[in-house]
């Protein structure tokens, strides 16, 4: 009966007996078990013959058109005959309705696929299923699971920092201080395969680094041969810890090093313009106006936009400081530029001497200071060099990672953020489909 209809409902194990028009306009879809195996019994196996009587559930299910429709399966209760088996009776249930449960599992799998691959919120995407949020969480949770497996073994591991939340301030009754807290976490990438976000840590101190390491496998630990990092001077510490990491050289992202060289820039020009004005930088001032022409690489700039800048900065900074500091940004990115390039390693200590000379003649603080960061973290840097390793896909993950978080507009659990976060970086194919982004109507 009704074979047509049964094929456009859709759901595996019942058939549709009727369909009736409810008082609010809805339809009520009265279904039946068609699935033979419903009647075995579930502690023993054995197929019952014996009706213990009758009973009448309602599933919640996808919604379906405009209208929203009502499921009523017509089920029967058992009672198994084996002498040997504890379970005196049970009720029928199917695959996409288990035993317990008070939705189906094409529901709980649009769920999680609207929460995990659309990254929306859990809240949102529960009203508009018309579901608890318990419920819809405990369906992503369900399918986190099953798709999230411990992270398999790498070559190259990124490790970042992210912001969870606004710093608060909380009470410490031991010390009665108030004390700052900055809530991040720490991630954990594949930078030589495919898995995506490994992992994280809440807090980027090394002791989280330590522990999460810790965690992991004899295996995963040794099979690791690079960390890329940014200059952190806590993960390095963690990265060194004897042990740890045996087989492990740490590398520095060269994109954190450029920053660093563009902020040392920034900072003479801001300086020389005060010693200059007796204030802070306003149009009129060439070194102001060519602040952007300043922080872009030579390469990038047009030959009239160079000459610009440059003889600008000369008749206005006598000093010369400005251009002094552009150059040695120049002289490092010189440096970092032979990555890739099978560079000896003659041509590296030729470059790196002269970027240290032109700061060194220069006598000047900020490049000083930048010299002095590049010799502390020298040996990470020619590790970059050497392999051209970098940190580009873990800055990646992390935009993701911010766009879960402003969809779910914060969270208040960790765990629920970790898997939440986890499961949106590890997918192969993270655009979520148009029908995915699409709120199911409700009446």
């Amino acid at each position: 009966m009704n074979h047509g209809t049964t094929l456009l409902f859709g759901l595996p194990g019942v058939r549709v007996a009727r369909v009736e028009r409810a008082a609010d306009g809805g339809r009520v879809v009265h279904v039946l078990t068609a699935d033979s195996s419903a009647a075995g019994c579930p502690e023993c196996g054995t197929v019952s013959t014996s009706v213990k009587a009758k009973a009448v559930t309602a599933p919640k299910d996808l919604p379906y058109g405009e209208v929203p429709i009502r499921v009523v399966w017509h089920k029967i209760r058992w009672r198994c005959r084996q002498v040997q088996c504890v379970r005196g009776s049970f009720t029928e249930c199917i695959d996409e309705v288990p035993a317990g449960r008070r939705t189906t599992g094409r529901l709980r799998r649009a769920i999680a696929g609207a929460v995990g691959d659309a990254a929306r919120s859990v809240a949102e995407v529960s009203v508009a299923f018309g579901v608890s949020w318990p419920t819809g969480q405990a369906a992503f949770n369900e399918a986190a699971k099953a798709q999230l497996a411990e992270p398999e073994p790498t070559r190259v591991l990124g490790i970042d920092e992210t912001r969870r939340g606004r710093p608060r301030w909380v009470y410490d009754e031991l010390t009665r201080r108030w004390a700052r807290v900055d809530p991040y976490d720490t991630g954990f990438v594949d930078l030589a395969g495919d898995q995506g976000l490994l992992g994280q840590a809440t807090g980027r101190t090394s002791a989280a680094v330590v522990d999460w390491l810790g965690q992991r496998s004899p295996a995963f630990r040794e099979a690791i041969r690079f960390v890329a990092i940014d200059p952190a001077a806590v993960y390095a510490k963690a990265v060194g810890t004897a042990g740890l990491l045996p087989n492990a050289r740490l590398v520095v992202d060269h994109f954190h090093i450029v920053k660093l060289a563009n902020d040392a820039v920034t900072k003479v020009r801001r300086r020389v313009i005060w010693d200059q004005k007796g204030r802070r930088g306003r149009k009129i001032d060439p070194a102001w106006a060519n602040r952007r022409r300043l922080l872009s690489a030579r390469e990038r700039l047009s030959d009239k936009a160079f000459t610009t800048m440059w003889n600008s900065l000369i008749d206005s900074d006598p000093s010369a400081q400005i251009l002094t500091a552009w150059i040695a940004k120049e002289e490092l990115r010189k440096l970092l530029a032979l990555a890739r390039t099978g560079a000896r390693r003659d041509q590296i200590a030729a470059r790196l001497y002269t970027f240290y000379h032109w700061c060194a003649r220069a006598d000047i603080d900020e490049l000083t200071t930048l010299a002095t960061t590049v010799e502390t973290w020298w040996p990470a840097i020619e590790a970059f060099i050497d392999t051209g390793i970098t940190n580009a896909r873990t800055e990646g993950l992390n935009r993701l990672v911010k766009q879960v978080k402003r969809s779910a507009c914060g969270f208040r659990n960790t765990a629920n953020s970790h898997r939440r976060i986890r499961f949106h970086c590890t997918r192969k194919h993270r655009e979520a489909t148009a029908a995915s982004r699409l709120l199911p109507v409700q009446s």
